[in-house]
């Protein structure tokens, strides 16, 4: 009885490795908006669904990340929904307080920019499996704002 058991939990865990998963992607990290405490930075962020209804999306969080420190995270709870067999664009707002970027000054070259590393978990609600954290992340250079931005 208990191989038996064994065949069916070895059975199930072998399909649930081969169901199709949502794949997602950051396409773009660009500044957003400038005000008198914090930089918004705006994440573009693409994900395609494999399946042929739409499947809603519990919750975005993310972290922000640059010289080794967190600079920005947060939370969207309830942002959504897949598109069936389609790419669904989200934009994420990642705001990041001015007392940090000063304490990054030693990161900003000549260039006048940053290195960051941007993590996002996509919890979704997959049938049959049930909530399920979709990790995307992204490495890159981010410009910091200059005087121009604030006119």
């Amino acid at each position: 009885m208990a191989s038996l058991l064994d065949k069916a939990k070895d059975f199930v865990a072998d399909k649930l490795t081969t169901i199709p998963k949502p794949e997602g992607s950051v396409t773009d990290v660009d500044l957003k908006d400038v005000n008198r405490d914090s930089v918004e930075y705006l994440a573009k962020v693409s994900v395609t669904n494999p399946y042929s209804h739409s499947i809603p999306i519990c919750e975005i969080s993310f972290t922000f990340h640059s010289a080794g420190r967190e600079i920005g995270k947060g939370k969207i709870p309830d942002p959504g929904s897949l598109k069936a067999k389609d790419m669904t664009a989200l934009d994420i707002p990642v705001v990041v307080p001015y007392s940090i970027l000063f304490n990054l000054a030693r990161d900003v070259g000549v260039d006048w920019d940053i290195d960051y590393e941007l993590q996002i978990g996509l919890t979704i609600d997959l049938p049959v499996v049930g909530e399920f954290t979709l990790p995307i992340s992204s490495k890159g250079e981010i410009k910091l704002p200059t005087f121009k931005d604030f006119f």
